[in-house]
């Protein structure tokens, strides 16, 4: 399907490179939702749209693999998912994963695909490994040295509860095996100078202190952190609760 026009002359492939595309990727091509029959820069920029829709029940994602037709952005011309555009001849993508439906023509980022995962990542495939109890890709440095949790990916940062597995953002991985946003963990070590940080599946914490008493009880996840400033903040799907830690005593038992 032609867009603008019917003849366009053959570009060469790097033809307006780094020139187009959306604050999450570099690319010459946009993206037809097969959910909903409208274009998009890249699928994040569809997830965005969509579940900031008034009516909750149009909220959606989309599915990478799902898309079928792409639009280039050089010569408008409409068709299916490849590298190269089948009418100016431009690469609409450096980096092209047919997997993942995934372009993207800044190629410093290290793009790799990860078979075991299903996904692309960056980062470059030589630094990193699959660890498939876990089922995330992790930094070569971490091989046998890192406690595992089974899909740990495949959860929601617990500070942010954006979904970590789908997330564009650097994480971190605890001591305890669980993962949060670099940025999120950061944010809260600077603003609440944090000192120690827990994640426990099931817990019961008791703190005692010359002010008082209290007595917290979670049979979900959620983070303890221990903060310099005399207080024990709880991150919980609920939000923060706040507990006084003034001469800490902690009982944690934890749960199968």
């Amino acid at each position: 399907m032609a867009g603008d026009s019917v003849i366009s002359p053959q570009r060469s492939k790097d033809f307006g490179k780094l020139d187009h595309g959306c604050d999450h990727y570099k690319r010459r091509c946009k993206i037809l939702a097969p959910c909903c029959n409208k274009t998009f820069p890249c699928r994040h920029c569809h997830n965005e749209t969509s579940n900031s829709l008034s009516n909750p029940k149009d909220h959606h994602d989309l599915v990478r693999q799902d898309v079928k037709q792409v639009i280039c952005s050089i010569c408008n011309t409409q068709q299916e998912v490849a590298q190269v555009c089948s009418h100016c001849g431009v690469n609409m993508g450096e980096y092209f994963c047919d997997i993942c439906k995934f372009y993207d023509d800044d190629i410093t980022k290290g793009q790799f695909h990860c078979n075991d995962r299903g996904i692309c990542r960056v980062g470059g495939r030589d630094k990193f490994f699959h660890c498939e109890k876990c089922g995330s890709c992790y930094m070569v440095d971490l091989r046998d040295n890192h406690f595992c949790v089974e899909n740990s990916m495949k959860s929601y940062c617990p500070i942010c509860f954006e979904y970590l597995f789908d997330s564009v953002k650097s994480t971190r991985i605890m001591k305890c095996g669980h993962t949060m946003h670099m940025e999120c963990f950061s944010q809260m070590a600077k603003q609440n100078q944090l000192m120690l940080l827990e994640c426990l599946r099931s817990i019961n914490l008791r703190f005692q202190s010359s002010a008082m008493t209290a007595t917290v009880q979670a049979q979900s996840s959620f983070t303890f952190l221990v903060l310099s400033a005399g207080n024990a903040i709880l991150t919980t799907p609920a939000g923060l609760q706040s507990r006084p830690t003034i001469a800490i005593h902690t009982e944690v038992v934890i749960g199968s």
